[in-house]
């Protein structure tokens, strides 16, 4: 059974160390697959396709990773998740990986009555098929992944503006507070996405995925 673990807020540099001490022990086999909830103070991460010196105009902390993907924004009200998984026991397949961990998501929207999805060709996901509520961007080490999910719940969505988070317009971005027309904290929201997280990770992994 996938464990879940909550850090609470972690400054972004301390919880990239910690989340790398999980995968080394992970590829040791000294802990199983595990998804850390984080939520960090405000701080721009730029993936491996993304260009820093944009993010650098939003000045905030900016941070280079080697997640997939673009720049980014983390602040307060947005539930960060790392999933610490051993793809060697799911297939080695990244696709079916980042696919399911869209599905977390997803299923977890459904419980306040927002209808996420998935959208061909563009991680993350969507609302209507135009609104970016959810971002994805993983790394894989000898098999086992690490970073991973980042959930608009009530986060400032201003942030997102003076850059182009995921190469999109900042505009494209919505939250659950921005879905629901009301506050929302994410305490409401941590143990829904807990449950789904169990609910999709602990099956047998099912067959591959078709090409798209």
């Amino acid at each position: 059974m996938p464990r879940v673990i909550d850090w609470g807020r972690v400054e972004y540099v301390e919880a990239l160390g910690r989340m790398r001490s999980l995968v080394l022990k992970h590829r040791s086999g000294s802990i199983e697959d595990t998804l850390v909830m984080v939520e960090h103070p405000p701080v721009v991460t730029v993936g491996v396709e993304g260009d820093d010196g944009s993010a650098a105009r939003t000045g905030l902390p900016v941070v280079a990773v080697d997640r997939g993907g673009k720049s980014t924004y983390h602040g307060p009200g947005q539930l960060v998740g790392y999933p610490i998984v051993d793809l060697a026991q799911r297939n080695r397949d990244v696709r079916r990986f980042v696919h399911d961990l869209e599905g977390v998501i997803i299923d977890s929207l459904r419980e306040f009555g927002v209808r996420g999805e998935h959208v061909s060709g563009r991680r993350g996901v969507w609302v209507d098929g135009q609104r970016k509520i959810a971002s994805i961007g993983i790394a894989v080490d000898h098999w086992v992944t690490y970073h991973g999910f980042a959930l608009n719940v009530d986060v400032d969505l201003s942030a997102f503006a003076s850059f182009h988070p995921c190469g999109f317009d900042g505009n494209v971005m919505t939250s659950l507070r921005k879905e629901l027309g009301r506050p929302i904290d994410l305490a409401e929201v941590r143990p829904i996405v807990a449950r789904e997280w169990t609910h999709v990770f602990a099956p047998p992994i099912g067959p591959p995925l078709p090409p798209a």
